[in-house]
């Protein structure tokens, strides 16, 4: 079962180099880049060479492959969004679309060398053991499915030979649903026993009794065969493989520990193995008789073993997630928010509703166009040549490019301690928990402007019912005799065809305005013209409401008159008292394949 505490992801740092990247259709194709292609026929060696690989580099870079981002312009992150509302976007993307492949590169960086151990992953949600899950659909986008196209992705190796996967939660569900049995430790006694608790403890008991002694006099060979097969049948003796067992059926958890408490008397000569219920719980307790210490020693390696064979199995692709998780090492992705948010509901659970587990600021920067950083690649490395397709080269180009950003920074990456201080300006934190509800911090968005200062959302207005094909320029010129709010300095930026935002520079101008919308406007002037057109006005908190009630029309204005007309009683109020910042320059973006 999920807890709310965050899992291995949310605590680590992250570079981010590109808030909002587009699908590259032509990569850069680096013949010296050898990624290692790993599908099902190659998963299993594969993940031995990448466990040693990963605990002997300093970082990990991931880069991911998936059916699209979002269904429509204003479901992307944008810069007038808070990281509430990224993350509620984020979330809605990462519920909806898939994940087709998963590039991993373990690297280090010594002087001006990069060391890079690449593999691309590919992934296909596959029902593989019949229980109902991860089968689901989802969607895709066609830009994004063009793209993998001309990379000549595979789609029919993909759901042939792409590897499977269950969540962290999937697999919990999974081992219910499978029923293996599974050795339980025996336990001491914990508490008093009551009146049923003596009675059902008497007779499972006296029969376990029975069924050792039956067990022990076949074994002597002095009775008839026969005879042993009745007296098996009597006391109700079984066979597990070898050697012979017995069920004790329980109905209750109370039961399951009555029955581990009574069996610490014979602990030298038996193993309980709890047998699961479909539905959930345990269904009976499996007692297996063994021949000697050293024979226990074995079957419960044995069972072990087994154990962890189906586990694997069940696991798939999420071994790999694993692995990163118990590595500790710092994780450097390209999209942070997006890319995480995905990992979390594919391999981890299902995600949180709100942001206290996903608390971060979106950084960039600069560096092709105004640093030289000349970086040597080294991959180590061998593949086969029919391996060497153009998938999973972005992995090594993030690799390459926080190689780059050390060097720029002046910052020896070799020590992960050493370096921390240093990438405190440029990394994400993922913090476990919101800040304190005593911080009461205006929460500040920036919009695509000219304007490079933060703006507070009280200042932000959405505007939308005025006539399609109207531009940001015509509608401000529209807005700038309509009402005295308009007579200082302010902006108009398009969401998308159907609705634009306005920023105020002054305080409370935006109050006087949506008041001004709210009454109708004065008759005869230009702003009542405008209204009796059909222009609409919300504040910011609608735009969080809509968000939060997942309110994602292809129209922005759909959204907004949906979320004006919903009852609501979410988390909003709450959240918008933490401090918060969005950085966001449209500017100040890097195409990792130009790198």
């Amino acid at each position: 079962m999920l807890t709310r505490r965050p899992p291995w992801l949310l605590r680590r740092r992250f570079i981010t180099t590109n808030t909002n990247p587009k699908p590259i259709s032509k990569p850069t194709h680096n013949p010296k880049w050898c990624v290692k292609q790993v599908s099902k026929s190659n998963f299993s060696e594969t993940l031995k060479n990448i466990k040693d690989e990963i605990l002997q580099s300093d970082y990990i870079a991931v880069s991911l492959k998936k059916t699209g981002s979002h269904s429509a312009p204003w479901h992307k992150t944008l810069s007038i969004d808070t990281p509430e509302t990224a993350y509620l976007k984020a979330k809605y993307a990462a519920e909806r679309f898939q994940l087709f492949q998963f590039a991993v590169c373990p690297f280090s960086v010594r002087d001006s060398k990069l060391i890079a151990y690449p593999y691309n992953f590919h992934l296909f949600p596959r029902d593989d053991f019949k229980l109902g899950m991860p089968c689901y659909s989802f969607m895709c986008q066609s830009s994004y499915l063009t793209s993998m196209a001309n990379e000549g992705f595979d789609f029919n190796a993909c759901i042939n030979e792409g590897i499977s996967y269950l969540s962290r939660a999937q697999e919990s569900i999974a081992r219910n649903r499978r029923g293996n049995p599974v050795v339980s430790k025996l336990i001491e006694s914990s508490s008093a026993h009551s009146v049923a608790d003596t009675l059902f403890l008497g007779r499972t008991k006296s029969r376990v009794k029975s069924w050792l002694s039956a067990c022990k006099e076949s074994n002597t060979g002095s009775e008839d065969a026969l005879i042993r097969s009745l007296r098996k049948l009597m006391v109700g003796s079984e066979e597990y493989g070898s050697r012979p067992c017995l069920r004790v059926d329980v109905c209750s958890e109370r039961h399951v520990q009555l029955v581990l408490e009574m069996l610490k008397e014979f602990s030298d000569d038996v193993v309980p193995l709890l047998i699961r219920a479909k539905g959930g719980g345990i269904q009976a307790v499996q007692v297996v008789l063994t021949s000697s210490k050293k024979d226990k020693e074995i079957f419960e390696r044995e069972q072990q073993c087994k154990e962890e064979g189906e586990n694997k199995r069940v696991r798939g692709f999420r071994e790999v997630i694993d692995l990163i998780s118990a590595s500790q090492k710092p994780v450097v992705a390209q999209n942070s928010l997006n890319d995480f948010t995905l990992i979390h509901s594919k391999f981890l659970g299902p995600l949180p509703p709100i942001m206290d587990e996903f608390r971060t600021s979106l950084t960039t920067s600069y560096l092709k166009r105004r640093f030289f950083a000349p970086i040597d690649v080294e991959i180590p490395q061998q593949v086969e040549a029919d391996e060497n397709k153009n998938h999973g080269f972005d992995v090594v180009r993030i690799s390459q490019l926080f190689a780059k950003i050390c060097s720029v920074l002046k910052v020896s990456p070799q020590s992960v301690e050493d370096a921390s201080s240093a990438f405190k300006g440029y990394a994400n934190i993922f913090n476990a928990y919101s800040a304190s509800s005593d911080d009461h911090m205006e929460e500040d968005v920036r919009i695509s402007t000219d304007h490079q200062q933060k703006i507070s959302t009280e200042n932000v207005v959405f505007v939308w019912g005025f006539t399609v094909g109207t531009s940001a320029r015509m509608l401000r010129n529209q807005l700038l005799t309509s009402h005295e709010a308009f007579s200082e300095e302010f902006d108009v930026c398009l969401v998308d065809k159907s609705c634009a935002i306005i920023a105020f520079w002054k305080p409370n101008s935006s109050a006087k305005f949506l008041e001004a919308m709210e009454s109708g406007g004065i008759n005869r002037d230009s702003l009542s013209n405008l209204i009796s057109e059909g222009l609409r006005a919300a504040d910011y908190e609608t735009y969080k409401r809509l968000c939060n009630l997942g309110l994602w029309e292809v129209n922005l204005a759909d959204s907004l008159d949906n979320a004006l007309a919903a009852d609501f009683d979410g988390h909003t109020e709450d959240s918008h008292k933490a401090s918060t910042e969005v950085h966001w320059r449209n500017t100040v973006r890097i195409n990792i394949d130009e790198i």
